[in-house]
């Protein structure tokens, strides 16, 4: 009779422990919220729906923005050490190396991370052999000067906003310093170190460059309106490497699309949900980048664009 209820309170009790088994936990987070980090963030969780995780069925996600604060994307990290998280999701470097830097064990994907190895994620783009794998959004900067030259043809000299304190800005700069000068081309790079310095920086170029360039450096992003008024007042080009900056107001832009990246750095979570070791997954590259054109923007700052130009463009959004 003992073993009779017993058997009956283990066939009760065995869909409650099937389901803790197969319920998943990814913990996200980002150094803060603008469009291309949430395509990222939104591309990862459309990845694990398409593997087959439903949502409060068999897999849980937690988000949190850090606000621009490394401090904050340090307090967030050591939150997510405490709830044990099957894979955090770290987004842009601060968090990356927030992350990096609470947990040794748990295992950490990083996305749009420009270059992981100057961020001290990984060693080289081969496995880490630690808990860490990712997807790099670096893009070189040959064709990115290559990309400029054909939106203006003439140009003699660059912007550059950046924050000194991200190191995905600061090495493009880098590269864009040596690439520029062997070309003859100024570059007039001026730092901002927090999102209220954008309008100022901005306004230094007035009067010294043909046009701007723009990465996906976070306060620049995050301050992307207050840098197209500026281009638009000044008939300035505004150009960007990553596609979402058309929606905002750029002329152009060439690069990935960062909900690809999300979708790439996807399909690495859930090859570590089902057992793979992060240390053993080797970190990508972004891949297929793609050139937008927004005519409507480059009236607005006083170009004029071929018609060669626009009939190369991947997608053209205006009244062309």
């Amino acid at each position: 009779m003992k073993r009779f209820i017993l058997l009956i309170i283990m066939v009760l009790l065995t869909p409650f422990y099937s389901f803790a088994d197969t319920m998943k936990n990814v913990a996200i987070t980002a150094i803060v919220e603008h469009p291309s980090l949430n395509q990222i963030r939104d591309g990862v969780k459309d990845e694990l729906v398409n593997s087959g995780y439903k949502l409060d069925e068999n897999l849980t996600v937690q988000y949190k923005s850090a606000q621009g604060s490394s401090a904050n994307a340090a307090q967030i990290a050591r939150q997510f050490t405490t709830t044990k998280p099957d894979v955090i999701v770290a987004i842009a470097t601060p968090s990356a190396q927030a992350t990096a830097a609470a947990t040794k064990h748990i295992p950490i994907v990083f996305a749009g991370i420009t270059d992981p190895i100057a961020a001290k994620l990984s060693k080289d783009w081969q496995p880490t052999g630690t808990n860490i794998t990712g997807v790099s959004d670096y893009q070189e900067i040959g064709p990115q000067i290559d990309f400029m030259k054909k939106i203006v043809p003439n140009v003699k000299s660059i912007g550059y906003i950046y924050s000194p304190s991200e190191i995905n800005s600061t090495v493009v700069l880098r590269h864009l310093q040596t690439l520029l000068t062997e070309q003859g081309i100024a570059l007039f790079a001026v730092p901002a170190q927090r999102t209220a310095d954008i309008s100022t920086a901005a306004a230094s170029l007035k009067g010294k460059v043909d046009l701007i360039y723009t990465t996906t450096d976070n306060n620049v992003v995050s301050a992307y309106e207050s840098l197209v008024k500026f281009a638009n007042e000044n008939k300035i080009p505004l150009l960007a490497s990553f596609p979402d900056a058309i929606e905002r107001g750029a002329v152009a832009a060439y690069g990935m699309s960062y909900y690809d990246v999300g979708r790439q750095s996807g399909k690495l979570v859930v090859r570590i949900l089902k057992g793979e070791n992060p240390g053993n997954i080797a970190p990508e590259i972004g891949q297929a980048l793609r050139l937008v054109i927004n005519t409507d923007a480059a009236k607005k700052q006083g170009i004029t664009l071929t018609p060669e130009v626009i009939q190369s463009a991947d997608k053209v959004i205006g009244n062309h």
